[in-house]
């Protein structure tokens, strides 16, 4: 089954250890932090922290949960992380440093290696069934719940869906984020 339950995952200190995340999903399985195509996770933040250097990787983010946080990039651009399941993509190698709005926050990532995957960040919030076609990496339930081929997702459930799989519901009241994942030029499947 490839249904992933987030409370079954367990916390790790983030890369430059001032923060903790949880991995939802990583190919090749059993990848590193130094040899990954592409990386699901989500991070708790509780204090004013860095984020984790991350060069040649394509990060997208979105909150889960809290007031959010305030990301400067190279100490020039700003942006405010506090609208719930909006995506934001910028460069791992960027300098980040985050300012919490108030209290903890929980947030999705997706990470890509650049010059060997791309991909997105996307919501799907319509009510019914939506398409699952080969992009698709990861499903996560951040509202429920969706029903899937392998089983009914809550909220903190993730899917990996099976390459023969097509269609998930969502009922009224869900919200997925979408993983999207496609090979950047190579031949083969980014996953699969």
């Amino acid at each position: 089954m490839s249904i992933i339950h987030l409370r079954d995952c367990p916390a790790l200190p983030w890369k430059n250890g001032m923060g903790r995340t949880r991995e939802l999903a990583v190919h090749p399985a059993g990848a590193g932090i130094d040899d990954f195509l592409w990386r699901v996770s989500v991070a708790e933040v509780d204090s004013a922290a860095p984020f984790s250097p991350f060069p040649g990787i394509d990060r997208h983010i979105a909150l889960l949960e809290g007031a959010g946080f305030t990301m400067t990039l190279d100490g020039q651009h700003a942006h405010a992380l506090t609208t719930p399941f909006a995506p934001f993509a910028f460069p791992g190698e960027a300098r980040v440093a985050a300012h919490l709005h108030g209290g903890p926050t929980r947030d999705f990532n997706l990470m890509l290696r650049r010059g060997t995957v791309r991909g997105e960040l996307v919501t799907w919030e319509e009510p019914g069934r939506q398409v699952v076609d080969d992009a698709v990496a990861l499903l996560y339930c951040a509202r429920g719940p969706i029903d899937t081929a392998e089983g009914r997702l809550h909220a903190g459930d993730a899917w990996l869906p099976d390459r023969l799989t097509g269609r998930v519901t969502l009922e009224p009241g869900a919200l997925a984020l979408v993983a999207r994942v496609e090979s950047d030029g190579r031949p083969g499947p980014a996953f699969p």
